[in-house]
């Protein structure tokens, strides 16, 4: 054999062995290089240290862990842990282990629509959350993850250029759900996956955190595939008060469940982070008139600060969401004595009203306010405090109405000659369904000259003297106990007659409270019967002998009732002889 060719044939297997070495030191080198990038990526997320190996390993073995809370989509929060994302597909993503957890373990149920809610707004077919189901293995041929460190609170703004929708839809369900959860801190990081971009109202959102909030086309930036180590999907509903016609025309939502004591715990929160304080305020009394500045404007405004200012001897400004800081307006409004405002988002702003102001709501000429009260059931809310007056441009010649405008902005150029002059000749806009009515849309962007007398007359029958805000006691509806020790003792008069004596003693709670009038409701209910016999007694014992039979047991049910309408808890049944 020739020496030289197994000199070459050596030569050639060792330098393909070098290269061979020289390539897989290269793989290595990229693989770290890459998970030193993906953990780069994650740390510009957070503060956090990310071991990255770990993390993936973690994700590989464990898979994704959900735990949720609520029986139904439409009230339904979900904790997960290794819930990720893939802003390819735009889909969030399950990945299944044998030691994944899914609860509710739904099925199919899960599409039926959803598994939850994205947004407070209940029960809408553009707000459906749901996930796309993979094995853990196929995080073998998928882009590297790069890992949240972040505890996440995932949601979607309903619509986030109203600033009625951004404080009722939004920020104040986020709030709650954050006080819901104890790690979903100021240090807990927003993202809103609606789609919408940043919108004019987005420092507001900023408040409620300490990180930036991330919208869903910045976290293609971040990478192809992000895992949130930990995270919360979907918002509380339980303090929204109005509906807003999807389903039936709008109105206060059937089971309302928020007070004004939560919502001004949130006010003070906001107020508090807009470095907003009332120490050392001016002591002057004064009203504001909230100005708009694009449509459905008030004709007549400098001659209605006038009148007011005049009427009840105060000073009155004038603000506008176009030319004021919200912080500005927030200052200005959480002082003021009076609110004056046509209908429109910006009346949600009533809610840094101090107690014992008054809300004056301006409706178009057609427009019945009975019809749209958003504003009236946040003022009337139990522990809100404020005085809500309504009045309604009657005269149609005090209206200006644009029929050529866009039909957004109003316009029905676009609807046939008979619909048109039918909506023209109309008195009062029907009920209807959110949200492209024509009928109400013309009204609502059309501009009105004040009745001011009218106005006036209308304030004066509830704001007998001069406006002002009150210091009031805590006003909360405190309920009474169960009763206690109650007892029965029967006695027969013969064959026919009997008597059944109840008697118990006042719940715990009451001799802490002064309450104006103490009732008890008394049920008694021959067993076997499906009727009872309610009674309403003022003292802590009685005799029943009416219906009343000897050789029969009774069950006996008390309760005390507060003030007429608080209702306390029944007390457990009594089972009575005779």
């Amino acid at each position: 054999m020739n020496i030289a060719a197994v000199f070459n044939a050596l030569l050639v297997c060792i330098l393909a062995a070098v290269l061979w070495k020289y390539i897989k030191l290269c793989d290595h080198a990229a693989m770290v290089e890459e998970e030193l990038l993906l953990m780069r990526q994650s740390q510009e997320l957070s503060e956090a240290q990310v071991d990255y190996h770990a993390a993936l390993q973690a994700l590989v073995e464990n898979g994704t862990r959900m735990v949720c809370t609520g029986r139904m989509h439409t009230d339904r929060i979900c904790r997960f842990e290794s819930l990720c994302y893939s802003t390819e597909a735009e889909e969030f993503v399950y990945f299944h282990s044998n030691s994944s957890v899914m609860l509710p373990n739904l099925g199919s149920r899960r599409f039926q629509p959803a598994l939850l809610d994205l947004s407070s707004v209940e029960d809408h077919n553009t707000q459906y959350f749901n996930f796309v189901e993979l094995p853990a293995a196929a995080l073998k041929f998928m882009p590297k993850p790069v890992f949240v460190p972040d505890v996440a609170l995932i949601a979607n703004r309903f619509n986030p250029d109203n600033l009625m929708h951004v404080f009722h839809d939004d920020l104040l369900p986020i709030y709650y759900t954050m006080q819901q959860f104890s790690d979903l801190d100021l240090e807990a990081r927003l993202f809103f996956m609606e789609g919408w971009s940043e919108g004019v109202h987005f420092d507001l959102y900023k408040l409620l955190s300490n990180k930036q909030p991330l919208l869903r086309e910045e976290l293609k930036t971040l990478g192809r595939l992000l895992c949130f180590t930990k995270s919360y999907v979907g918002l509380s509903k339980i303090t929204t008060w109005y509906q807003y016609g999807f389903v039936q025309p709008q109105g206060p939502k059937a089971n309302i469940l928020v007070s004004g004591n939560e919502i001004r715990q949130f006010t003070k929160f906001m107020m508090q982070k807009l470095n907003i304080s009332l120490e050392g305020s001016s002591s002057e009394e004064y009203i504001v008139v909230f100005s708009r500045t694009i449509n459905r404007l008030i004709l007549n405004e400098a001659e209605l600060i006038l009148a007011l200012a005049q009427e009840f001897q105060m000073k009155t400004i004038s603000v506008s969401l176009e030319e004021h800081s919200f912080s500005d307006i927030v200052r200005l409004i959480s002082n003021a004595s009076m609110l004056v405002s046509m209908h429109g988002a910006q009346l949600v702003m009533s809610l840094f009203l101090p107690r014992g102001a008054t809300v004056v709501e301006l409706f178009p000429y057609a427009i019945n306010p009975e019809h749209y009260t958003p504003y009236k059931t946040l003022a009337t809310l139990p522990g809100m405090d404020l005085h809500y007056i309504a009045w309604q441009n009657t005269a149609r010649e005090d209206t200006v109405t644009y029929p050529d405008r866009p039909w957004d902005q109003g316009g029905i150029a676009h609807l046939d000659k008979a619909e048109q002059e039918r909506i023209i000749q109309s008195t009062e806009v029907p009920r209807h369904l959110c949200c492209r009515n024509p009928e109400w849309l013309f009204r609502a962007y059309q501009d009105t000259k004040v009745n001011i007398p009218s106005l006036i007359h209308v304030i004066r029958q509830t704001v007998k003297s001069k406006p002002g805000p009150r210091k009031q006691k805590w006003s909360g509806s405190l309920y009474p106990g169960k009763v206690r020790d109650a007892k029965c003792q029967a006695s027969v008069q013969g064959t026919s007659e009997a008597k059944l004596a109840v008697s118990w003693q006042i719940p715990w709670n009451l001799r802490y409270l002064k309450v104006r009038e103490v009732k008890y409701e008394v049920w008694i209910q021959e067993q076997g019967e499906n009727t009872y016999m309610p009674y309403i007694l003022s003292h802590q014992n009685h005799t029943f002998s009416e219906n009343i039979k000897p050789f029969t047991i009774y069950l006996v049910w008390i309760r005390c009732i507060f003030n007429k309408n608080l209702l306390g808890p029944f007390a457990d049944v009594l089972l009575c002889s005779t």
